[in-house]
């Protein structure tokens, strides 16, 4: 399985098959800690092969630098098989996350586990300080 994407962004859809995403970022500023951010989106998108049939178990983690996971546990089965005369599949994944609180600026990573081998990890930054126009 090969992950073509894996984004932070404000929104992101699937119309069709087709992974519709909405302001990617990596950063976020804030001007007072704690800090709670309203809503954001992790896309994801896998191509599966013949060999990837089966089931898979996926785990998202949001790691602060302690190495915590301050996110609930998010950890869907996909179970992959290809439809026939297809060579490959593609699967669009979507969480959409709310109220996201950080206790401290710094460095984050969000993790893309899938059986229990790390397949990505999206770094983010927590910043506090002014906004540039």
């Amino acid at each position: 399985m090969d992950i073509q994407a894996a984004l932070l962004c404000d929104s992101a859809t699937d119309y069709r098959g087709k992974l519709c995403i909405l302001g990617t970022f990596d950063t976020i500023i804030t001007n007072t800690l704690p800090s709670v951010h309203p809503h954001c989106s992790i896309a994801i998108r896998i191509v599966f092969r013949d060999s990837d049939e089966g089931m898979h178990k996926l785990k998202l983690r949001l790691i602060n630098e302690d190495g915590k996971n301050i996110l609930p546990n998010l950890e869907p089965e996909l179970h992959v098989k290809l439809p026939e005369n297809v060579y490959f599949y593609s699967r669009n994944l979507i969480f959409n996350l709310q109220q996201i609180k950080f206790e401290q600026a710094g460095l984050y990573s969000i993790d893309v586990i899938i059986d229990e081998q790390m397949a990505c990890r999206i770094p983010l930054q927590v910043v506090v300080g002014k906004k540039e126009k």
